[in-house]
């Protein structure tokens, strides 16, 4: 029987446990908490993942170790360095295959449809905090591939849509987002994400490169508007935050300084190619309407 360990325990990492359980696989999931689902094949364990001898204990024997973990969003530069340094470590003096859940965030302003090959040019602290994790990763010998998520949707996501405008929009309220409301945008579901990273932990051509998330790809006023008909809710009512707002609103929540790096230039599209995935690892995009259907269903 195959054994897994994965890092975190958000519902990108239950998702994935889940479904490696349902395959007959075991799966210890370690976080802070000892947080996750209850299922048999399912061992949840609380434990510190920067200290690497007790994450290399945990991890020995585990054909891979997944890492779905980050810090705190206003701390990843200081903190993603000791976190990825001990999870690499880990995977080195176990020889489990290490599959990373990433972002999009390593590459910079890109102009046209974002792809994989594309280099990690972010000149931002968050931007470059994630590009080095994955460079130093690869650069390591470790077998290893990183899974690279746009703004997550669904059931369970914790991300700007969710947080600022999924509720907003059900409860009938004004929705004050920091992104252009009728612009394309991609989003990731947190069930396709990870499909992809059980599919890429599986596919020996997978390793040594990065992969993208199959996504959606419509504005946020439109993904409002489905939500809100598939609810039986009133028509969103949406307004765009600034980025005037968003510095005042940074006196109050060091969270809204961190906005300004990753927001898109005005009128430019944020679309993420996902053709590789789709043809050599075999996951293609959940339809968005089915996606907001699970967010409703729960």
């Amino acid at each position: 029987m195959k054994s897994h360990v994965i890092v975190g325990r958000g519902a990108a990492a239950s998702k994935t446990a889940l479904l490696l359980a349902g395959d007959g696989e075991r799966v210890r999931m370690v976080s802070r908490t000892g947080g996750g689902p209850d299922h048999p094949l399912v061992d949840k364990v609380a434990a510190d993942a920067t200290d690497t001898d007790r994450l290399t204990e945990l991890t020995e024997g585990a054909d891979t170790l997944f890492t779905t973990a980050a810090p705190p969003y206003h701390r990843w530069p200081e903190q993603f360095p000791i976190l990825s340094a001990s999870l690499l470590g880990a995977a080195r003096r176990t020889g489990a295959a290490y599959v990373m859940l990433g972002n999009l965030y390593g590459y910079g302003p890109v102009n046209g449809p974002i792809t994989p090959d594309l280099p990690l040019a972010a000149t931002g602290p968050k931007g470059r905090a994630r590009a080095r994790v994955w460079e130093e990763a690869a650069a390591s010998g470790v077998k290893v591939t990183e899974v690279r998520a746009a703004q997550f949707y669904g059931a369970g996501a914790f991300s700007v849509f969710s947080l600022m405008v999924q509720r907003q929009v059900l409860d009938g309220r004004l929705a004050l987002v920091p992104q252009e409301l009728d612009v394309p945008h991609s989003y990731s579901a947190i069930g396709d994400t990870a499909r992809t990273l059980v599919a890429a932990s599986r596919n020996e051509q997978a390793y040594g490169r990065a992969w993208h998330v199959p996504t959606s790809t419509l504005p946020v006023r439109e993904l409002a508007g489905r939500l809100a008909a598939l609810a039986g809710a009133p028509e969103p009512r949406m307004e765009e935050l600034t980025e005037r707002d968003l510095t005042l609103l940074a006196f109050t929540e060091p969270f809204w300084a961190e906005l300004h790096e990753v927001l898109t230039k005005p009128g430019r599209p944020f679309v993420v190619d996902y053709s590789e995935t789709e043809k050599i690892l075999g996951v293609s995009a959940t339809p968005a309407d089915d996606v907001l259907a699970e967010v409703l269903s729960r």
